[in-house]
């Protein structure tokens, strides 16, 4: 045990300690390093450019000349004879290479979308909860101005009120209602 314990120390020692506000030392590795996101670029270029009018027209054309020199040019020339075999080969090799660009393309674009997605997703609901919220506010407000008195509500009142002060002045008899319609005499005789 008390072996163990000092190996233990012993190799605790040779390691250097690992800081850690300090980078790590870049790993080696077997495997050439590439920046993904500039190989993805680089399928979807490609991928754009298979989609095309003019690959199709570039690759009839090299086809036919593929066939017309293996068949018109004398027999030392050619280099692919009449089953065309190599020409198949390259067609394959085309086709191998071209599908899963265009699957990675996709797929780097089915990303985008989903992102897309996500952010218009939630740029929706933000606008419902801020719909949802002005109209709450509407509602309060609207409920709000039911109870306050509007200039025409006042006017209408006051209108109401005048009216009934003329109908109660034309009904009050001639010596009045108020002390200061009475006679001047009787009130310094009430003194």
């Amino acid at each position: 045990m008390a072996n163990e314990e000092t190996s233990r120390r012993e190799e605790a020692t040779r390691r250097p300690r690992i800081r850690l506000d300090q980078p790590r030392a870049p790993r080696r590795r077997l495997l050439p390093e590439y920046d993904p996101e500039a190989f993805g670029r680089l399928s979807e270029r490609i991928a754009r450019f298979l989609g095309t009018g003019r690959f199709i027209v570039w690759m009839t054309v090299i086809i036919i000349a593929w066939v017309i020199w293996n068949i018109a040019a004398p027999d030392h020339l050619r280099f692919d004879q009449y089953p065309f075999i190599f020409l198949t080969l390259m067609l394959s090799l085309q086709a191998s290479y071209a599908a899963p660009l265009i699957l990675l393309a996709q797929n780097r674009q089915d990303d985008r979308d989903r992102v897309n997605l996500e952010q218009d997703r939630k740029q929706n609901e933000r606008s419902i909860a801020d719909t949802e919220y002005l109209s709450r506010e509407v509602a309060a407000l609207r409920i709000g101005l039911g109870e306050v008195a509007t200039r025409d509500w006042i006017r209408s009142e006051l209108q109401d009120l005048l009216k009934e002060l003329e109908e109660q002045r034309r009904s009050v008899p001639e010596n009045g209602v108020f002390p200061a319609e009475r006679d001047r005499a009787r009130d310094v005789d009430d003194r």
